[in-house]
């Protein structure tokens, strides 16, 4: 019987069937306190998590996005445009909405492309040769890294640095942040993670201080220069958007890129429709994000006491909202919710949330993968990827991989 445990194993391997019996059986569940964790609510129906994240006069983003306390205080970050409420989170978005325009991101298209062929050029190279091919690592992981240092208009001699940095704060963040773990020790994954916190805000305060001195035409210099009747974004206001940006736009976008391979190598009909035409990746890459949500949970803090469905969650209460549990609800997406569909016309969907908290860098995921899937399946049309011999994030935040060996990359 499958049981919901967002910090099992098991659960994070296959959570679909338990989502479905929370979906039927408990679509306001209580989860107990125990060792590992404290006490939290889940909801996982479609129009109940819809609904609470577009109320943060309810469902507050102020106290964290996970069921551990404190999680963003422990590391002595600024407040990030995703945990703050209105309208406080209105002005900071607004103000970020000035530089990070969608002209900052249509531009690096060609410069997107001409690093996916490279990087598919090395994998098929290797796979000729005989070599293990990595897709996650050696592709997909590595597209947003790239992007990400475009973006804020990083010198060669500093991009070294900020390949780490990305894959120390994904290891940290898929944790939650956990007291536990941010207070376990100095050589492990969070330990190195909190140092590539410390190394990053180092590294952007000074960029930001060059950026204001003389703004150069990159994502920085934008947000330097960014006004809404005449308020500037802070030098905290900008490392904490970096912060997001890189910690959680990194690997969920590699995400994005791996399932798309995965589920439509699974489903040959459903990658021939993308081949004989192209022109559906953009939605099912939607429909792909749907299916398997990088972002699969993430908390909201009630503010007074809430009934839901009956149900009624006290003041002060961590509620996980259940994405990935929600966007294969039936009640919303019919009776081929479980299916992939790279056709599907489905009006709204949670895979980038709803409400002011919508992602505010959706756009640029879009592209990125849009790129990368359109470059890959042109180059190597077939190409499989062998889940059974990869490695996940063991996350209760996020889904995605560690490595996905991959198959059909040879000249």
């Amino acid at each position: 019987m499958s049981v919901f445990d967002p910090l099992d194993s098991a659960f994070l391997a296959d959570p679909y069937d338990a989502y479905a019996r929370l979906r039927d059986e408990d679509p306001v569940h209580h989860h107990p306190a125990d060792h590992r964790a404290p006490s939290f609510w889940a909801l996982s129906r479609f129009h109940d998590v819809w609904h609470a994240v577009r109320r943060p006069e309810a469902f507050s983003s102020a106290s964290g996005l996970t069921f551990f306390p404190d999680e963003i205080g422990q590391l002595g970050l600024p407040p990030t445009i995703v945990m703050m409420d209105p309208p406080d989170q209105t002005r900071l978005r607004a103000l970020i909405g000035r530089g990070f325009t969608p002209r900052h991101v249509t531009r690096l298209e060609e410069r997107i492309r001409a690093f996916a062929r490279e990087r598919i050029g090395g994998m098929s190279g290797a796979g000729a040769d005989g070599a293990a091919v990595d897709l996650h690592g050696d592709f997909s992981g590595t597209v947003p890294t790239f992007v990400l240092a475009e973006l804020f208009g990083l010198p060669e001699s500093d991009r070294e640095r900020f390949g780490p940095w990305v894959q120390a704060l994904t290891r940290l963040q898929n944790e939650g942040f956990a007291a536990d773990a941010l207070v376990g020790g100095n050589d492990g994954p969070a330990a190195v993670g909190v140092q590539a916190v410390g190394e990053m805000f180092e590294y952007f305060t000074a960029a930001i201080s060059a950026a204001r001195a003389s703004p150069g035409d990159d994502l920085l210099g934008a947000l330097v220069n960014a006004e809404v009747d005449g308020e500037r974004l802070t030098d905290w206001d900008i490392l904490g958007f970096c912060f997001v940006v890189t910690a959680g736009g990194a690997d969920t976008t590699a995400s994005l890129i791996s399932h798309t391979v995965l589920l439509t190598g699974q489903e040959m009909d459903q990658r021939e429709a993308l081949l004989a035409d192209p022109a559906l990746i953009p939605a099912a890459l939607v429909e792909c994000l749907r299916f398997e949500s990088s972002v699969q949970a993430l908390a909201r803090t009630t503010l007074a006491d809430v009934e839901v469905d009956g149900t009624v969650i006290p003041q002060g209460e961590k509620v996980l909202m259940l994405y990935g549990a929600a966007n294969r609800d039936p009640r919303e997406f019919g009776e081929t919710a479980d299916r992939l569909d790279v056709r599907r016309a489905a009006p709204r969907h949670l895979a980038f949330s709803s409400g002011p908290h919508f992602c505010i860098g959706s756009h640029l995921a879009r592209l990125q993968a849009r790129v990368a899937v359109e470059e890959l399946l042109a180059a190597h049309p077939h190409v499989t990827v062998d889940p059974s011999a990869g490695v996940r994030h063991e996350s209760p935040f996020v889904r995605g991989w560690v490595s996905l060996p991959a198959h059909g990359l040879g000249r």
